[in-house]
């Protein structure tokens, strides 16, 4: 037997006799009614009423579908990551003009400074030191130790927000990521206002307070 016999196995109603014993109409019996079609029909409905429909996906109310990922610039500003990256400070957002970076990637490049050997035993002190005297309303966030060199990381108030610090000390070697936090866009959303002025500004003021080298393009010409 089949699964399907298995599974629905043969149904005859009692209230229908099989097809042979049911008189069939004749000339000689005008009498008679033809009733094998009607209660075939019969049988039919029967079953199909009877057996279960199947049942239709509808998703719930409650249900929570997984977050879009954000299909705008202003949207995508609203989520900037720190922190490093594989090991080295993360490029500048292309969603955010308000940055400068040391990564190669970034499109507002700056370069590593260079610290002095005179500083080099204590270089994330003094450079908590100088961002301190430079920039208003100083709070630092991380200072840990990590494979790749001394990660820091300070908040400070910036133009209309505040900014975020990061730097990556790694023997007399310095690179960092200055970054607004607050990106402001003209309608509809695609296109960021502000440059990284500011931020090239800030870093050397730091730079300066340190007396380290800090390259530039303007110092190649």
């Amino acid at each position: 037997m089949s699964l399907i016999g298995h599974l629905f196995p043969p149904f005859v109603p009692t209230s229908i006799k099989p097809y042979h014993q049911i008189p069939i109409p004749t000339s000689q019996n005008p009498s008679i009614k033809p009733i094998l079609l009607s209660n075939l029909l019969s049988l039919a409905l029967t079953v199909t009423f009877n057996s279960p429909l199947p049942a239709l996906a509808i998703p719930s109310i409650n249900s929570q579908s997984p977050l879009l990922p954000p299909t705008t610039p202003f949207s995508q500003s609203k989520n900037l990551q720190t922190g490093l990256q594989d090991g080295k400070i993360r490029p500048c957002p292309s969603t955010n003009p308000g940055c400068v970076s040391t990564n190669p990637k970034s499109s507002s490049f700056a370069f590593p400074w260079s610290i002095p050997e005179t500083s080099a035993q204590n270089a994330i002190q003094k450079l908590q030191e100088a961002i301190l005297e430079t920039q208003k309303n100083v709070k630092f966030q991380v200072n840990e130790v990590t494979p790749y060199g001394q990660y820091l990381k300070a908040e400070v108030d910036g133009g209309f927000g505040r900014d975020v610090l990061e730097f990556l000390v790694k023997g007399d070697v310095v690179t960092y990521r200055t970054m607004a936090t607050k990106v402001t866009y003209i309608y509809p959303f695609t296109t960021a206002f502000g440059d990284s002025k500011g931020q090239e500004e800030r870093m050397k003021k730091i730079s300066d307070q340190l007396g380290w080298y800090a390259p530039s393009f303007d110092s190649m010409d």
